[in-house]
């Protein structure tokens, strides 16, 4: 794809590699998000979300169906032992896949009513499984089942899987979207998509301070898009944060400034650093799934 780089700073140019193009590994998504890869497997999985199926993509077979009936899965991670951990549209649950493939219900509910629809998840090196909750899954039957918010808010949650306790980190959302932490997990990031529900909405990330109690502080914004919304969004081992945006995939350094652009044919969903040395960039773009080789990798967390 000609012209896929739009640079906005001098330092974008040293994150990627000019001769690397813009991949197409798959097609015939309806809404592509969730990507998560298994560097042990080396495979890529992902949400395929109103065709309620996973799929996965490997270099040497291709794409093929990982997962059908999914429930219509949406965001995927995997926690310190490598087991798959999933937010569910159409159970309103975070599910975890464990190493025998038999899926354990993580949390469904708070203060005894249903969660409204889990949708990006992230684990901390501490085993705290962090998911945002905004109800995209209820909203119609297209990416789940149409049903009533029981929460009072779209929250951010905190669970400790080891407990069950599961609490609420932050309540000041519309609706929290993509969430991530630093590579020193001292700081939070979390998207607010709520742009897509009105052009006075937030479409911003936000970015909070970690505390050694699993509370967070200082919530402050770290960037708008400029085009489209931020969904999912992943770092690099630098620190900058790679996000969806309306035209491909959007850079920011560590202090909030727009390094560039990999621009896209279709609107992006969310990303992931994938590859034997964690230095290509998989991207979910609605109906697609394309690839691209960057000069920086994905960010590791600490052990």
């Amino acid at each position: 794809m000609a012209g896929v780089y739009q640079h906005h700073e001098k330092e974008f140019g040293q994150l990627i590699q000019g001769s690397a193009k813009l991949e197409t590994l798959y097609s015939d998504c309806r809404w592509a998000e969730g990507p998560c890869w298994f560097g042990d497997a080396n495979q890529l999985v992902w949400s395929d979300i109103p065709n309620n199926r996973m799929l996965r993509w490997t270099p040497d077979g291709g794409a093929s169906v990982y997962r059908h009936n999914s429930n219509y899965i949406n965001g995927n991670t995997r926690d310190r032992e490598g087991r798959l951990v999933s937010c569910s549209h159409g159970g309103r649950n975070v599910v975890r896949t464990e190493l025998d493939g038999t899926i354990t219900v993580l949390a469904d509910s708070y203060r005894g009513k249903k969660l409204n629809a889990p949708n990006d998840v992230v684990v901390k090196s501490d085993g705290t499984i962090w998911f945002t909750d905004p109800g995209y899954g209820i909203l119609s039957d297209y990416e789940g089942f149409k049903g009533e918010f029981e929460q009072d808010g779209c929250y951010v949650f905190c669970l400790d899987p080891s407990t069950g306790v599961l609490k609420v980190a932050i309540d000041d959302f519309v609706r929290p979207n993509g969430i991530a932490f630093s590579p020193d997990e001292k700081r939070l990031y979390v998207a607010d998509s709520a742009y897509s529900h009105g052009a006075d909405l937030p479409r911003h990330i936000r970015v909070f301070d970690v505390n050694a109690d699993n509370t967070v502080s200082n919530g402050r914004i770290f960037c708008v898009t400029d085009t489209g919304l931020p969904d999912g969004f992943r770092l690099d081992d630098r620190g900058n944060v790679w996000t969806s945006a309306g035209d491909g995939v959007h850079c920011f350094n560590s202090s909030g400034v727009l390094l560039g652009k990999l621009l896209t044919p279709d609107t992006v969903a969310n990303v992931e650093f994938g590859g034997p040395r964690r230095n290509r960039l998989f991207i979910c773009a609605t109906q697609s799934l394309h690839s691209i080789y960057l000069a920086v990798n994905g960010a590791t967390r600490p052990s």
